[in-house]
C-alpha cells in the first residue's frame, strides 16, 4: 500500500530534498509541496494526503496554526512534524493542536520512513530527545495547574464523554486528549480518569 505525503517547509532545498528521499523509497508517494502552513492547509485538503510533514517556523501561517486548522476541518491526514527544534515551546504547542507526531530534520532516512509509517497508522512517533523532554515534564512536580485545554477536556470526562468524543468536541486528536489526560493525572497527582475528576471537583476546578 502506498502512502501519500504532503511536503510543508519554507525552504525550498528541505523541499527538494524531501521529495527526493520518498520518490527514490518504495512504498511512498509525494502528492505535493508547500512553502508555509496555508498553502499547506489548502493542499491537504484538495490532495487528501495520509501524512502530511510539517516544518512548524514558517512566514506567515506557521507549522502549529497550520495542524490546528486542519483538525478544525476535520482532516484526515496525519501531521508528523519535522523540524529543527525541540525545545518546550515548540514541542507542547504542536502535539497539543494535534500532530500525531515529532521528530528533528537530523533523523536518519530509515528513521523518517519509520516515523511516516507508522504515523499513517495514527501512531505517535516521537524522537527520543523529544520523547524524554516530555517525560521530564510529567515528571514535574504535580502542583502546577492544570492548562485551559486540560481543564476541557477533564470536564468532558466528567460528562461521560469517552476520548474520541471528547476529541470530535473539541476538534484534537484521540492522541491529543489522552496527552492531556496524562498531563491532568500527573499534575492532580491521580492514576485515572475517575480519580482526576473526583480531585477536580474537590478543589473547585469544574464548577459545582
Amino acid at each position: 500500500m502506498t502512502i501519500t505525503v504532503l511536503i510543508a517547509d519554507d525552504h525550498p532545498v528541505v523541499r527538494d530534498g524531501l521529495r527526493g528521499i520518498f520518490t527514490g523509497e518504495h512504498g511512498f508517494e509525494v502528492l505535493g509541496e508547500a512553502g508555509d502552513g496555508a498553502e499547506a492547509v489548502t493542499l491537504a485538503q484538495r490532495l487528501r494526503p495520509a501524512v502530511v510533514l510539517m516544518d512548524l517556523r514558517m512566514p506567515g501561517t506557521d507549522g502549529v496554526a497550520a495542524i490546528t486548522e486542519l483538525a478544525r476541518l476535520g482532516n484526515p491526514a496525519r501531521v508528523l512534524v519535522l523540524t529543527t527544534y525541540d525545545t518546550d515551546s515548540d514541542v507542547v504547542p504542536a502535539i497539543e493542536a494535534g500532530a500525531t507526531g515529532y521528530l528533528l530534520k537530523d533523523a536518519p532516512r530509515e528513521e523518517l520512513f519509520r516515523a511516516v509509517r507508522a504515523a499513517s497508522r495514527g501512531e505517535a512517533v516521537l524522537s527520543p530527545a523529544v520523547a524524554s523532554r516530555l517525560m521530564g515534564r510529567m515528571r514535574e512536580p504535580a502542583r502546577e495547574p492544570l492548562s485551559q485545554r486540560e481543564i476541557e477536556v477533564l470536564a468532558l470526562v466528567a460528562r461521560g464523554s469517552t476520548n474520541k468524543e471528547a476529541a470530535k468536541k473539541l476538534f484534537i486528536s484521540e492522541a491529543t486528549v489522552k496527552t492531556h489526560l496524562l498531563h491532568v493525572y500527573a499534575k492532580l497527582g491521580v492514576k485515572d480518569r475517575a480519580a482526576a475528576v473526583a480531585v477536580a471537583f474537590e478543589r473547585g476546578l469544574l464548577g459545582g
